[in-house]
């Protein structure tokens, strides 16, 4: 008895000595949800903002599960999808390309657009659509410029859309994710002097 009680003890104080997972809370008026070990776990929220200034929730991703548990609809588009292989239509999708974390989070990337000088010189303004794919496990490829401005501006542009991380949600169409070609636009404006 005395053996089962001490090896009991022993058993006890290992349980207490593992360290527990330290998980802490993270906010910010875009996300909110746990980190553990700087890598997002369980469930997020991600939220935007209306024309009127009001906070609405757009996304909720189980990270650990790496799984879309719901989405704000957006407009009804057509996109260009792989129905079959190497077999490619325009036709509207169940659940559109999302990237993970929104509209906010894509916007942080692309607020790292650097205008080019040489455009800035010759007063080139306007927008570059960059077109790119996005298979049915949310990677990227296949990038080009659609509809380019030069000076520099489409090479940027370019550049900035293949650094932005392949966190993108495949849509669905008729309830299975199917790769999609995604245009993305990044505007150019020179700011002008008071």
């Amino acid at each position: 008895m005395k053996h089962l009680y001490a090896l009991l003890i022993g058993c006890a104080t290992l349980a207490f000595a593992a360290p527990a997972q330290a998980q802490r809370q993270r906010t910010t008026e875009y996300e909110s949800g746990m980190i553990e070990k700087g890598q997002k776990v369980g469930v997020w929220e991600y939220y935007s903002y209306t024309r009127d200034g009001r906070q609405v929730l757009v996304q909720r991703y189980d990270h650990t599960a790496q799984k879309l548990v719901f989405y704000r609809p957006i407009e009804d588009k057509p996109y260009e999808v792989e129905i079959k292989p190497g077999e490619w239509t325009r036709t509207n999708v169940q659940q559109p390309p999302l990237y993970i974390g929104g509209e906010a989070a894509l916007a942080a990337y692309m607020s790292k657009l650097t205008y080019p000088q040489e455009a800035q010189n010759r007063n080139i303004q306007g927008r570059v659509l960059i077109e790119f794919a996005i298979d049915t496990l949310g990677r990227t490829s296949k990038y080009k410029v659609l509809n380019g401005i030069g000076g520099g501006c489409d090479e940027e542009a370019l550049r900035l859309s293949q650094s932005i991380p392949p966190q993108w949600i495949a849509p669905r169409l008729d309830g299975r994710a199917v790769p999609v070609m995604y245009q993305l636009p990044f505007t150019f404006r020179l700011e002008r002097a008071k």
